[in-house]
């Protein structure tokens, strides 16, 4: 009760308030409205409720590409958890333990945050050619005898775009672990040293468990993180190339609001992330309780 008189307070909440009202809630809501309506392109005028009005979730149903963007964007979550969160929890762990050039390391396993997506899709891009591509250079240089690989066809395309976009968010995550691990009193390490407590001793039953909420947080922003990747994978497979078997639910969606001018659709396709957000997001927090310290 430090500020009895709490009007003031309203001059801070009412903007930020209207601001989201505006920005956001209202988007959100005209976007569950027009998925019921026929739209032919974006900002168009509604042309009337379709008939019926939930015919747009039914063809969902029946869309093969959707259950095709849904497994991939499935995977994509699970790869997120085992690699990004996985190789950031061993990369801070392992910096946490040296004393010098510590912020070198910080520096250079942050920096794929700062790049921009677009750029680093062209990079990879140039990176997976098939003809005069870095990968396949290094192959043949290391004896690999099995000819060029297209990295972009049918057969490798799907790991293909999940390598650049778990690379780039290693990073993020390495930072907030990082600073997690700081928050750890070194007097615990110290006394468990004194104890007889090894390099590994100490990683399991200090660090891991002192980190258990911070990697509960890790987890719950890759989950839901991953529906929402789209710049990356749209700039090196645009359309679901090939074959429609790179699409993911965001990609899938800004295709049929941007370049089929099926905005109705989109907007449907919209509501379905927003869904799986909600949901992935309950199962994460119900597995991954934080924890009173």
């Amino acid at each position: 009760m430090i500020y009895k008189n709490k009007k003031p307070l309203l001059l801070f909440l009412v903007p930020a308030f209207a601001f989201m009202a505006v920005f956001l809630h209202y988007p959100f809501v005209m976007n569950i409205l027009n998925s019921f309506q026929n739209i032919a392109g974006l900002a168009a005028p509604g042309k009337g409720w379709l008939n019926p009005w939930y015919s747009n979730y039914v063809e969902m149903l029946h869309d093969k590409n959707v259950w095709v963007a849904l497994k991939n964007t499935l995977i994509l979550m699970g790869s997120t958890l085992i690699f990004e969160v996985g190789m950031a929890l061993v990369l801070a762990i392992l910096v946490d333990q040296i004393r010098v050039g510590a912020k070198f390391f910080r520096v250079v396993y942050f920096f794929p945050i700062v790049i921009s997506a677009t750029a680093l899709g062209l990079l990879f891009n140039l990176i997976f050619l098939r003809d005069k591509g870095m990968v396949n250079q290094l192959m043949s240089l290391f004896g690999y005898s099995g000819g060029l690989i297209d990295w972009k066809n049918e057969k490798h395309a799907l790991v293909t775009m999940l390598i650049p976009v778990i690379w780039q968010y290693v990073g993020f995550y390495f930072v907030i672990i990082v600073t997690g691990l700081n928050n750890i009193s070194a007097d615990l390490y110290e006394v468990a040293s004194i104890d007889g407590a090894g390099r590994f001793q100490r990683i399991r039953y200090i660090t891991l468990p002192l980190l258990h909420n911070v990697l509960c947080t890790c987890v719950t922003l890759a989950v839901t993180g991953a529906l929402k990747v789209f710049d990356l994978p749209w700039i090196m497979f645009p359309k679901g190339m090939p074959q429609n078997r790179t699409w993911l639910t965001s990609t899938y969606m800004y295709y049929h609001s941007i370049e089929t001018r099926n905005t109705d659709y989109g907007c449907a396709l919209a509501v379905l992330i927003v869904v799986l957000g909600i949901i992935s997001a309950q199962i994460v927090n119900g597995i991954f309780k934080e924890k009173d310290y």
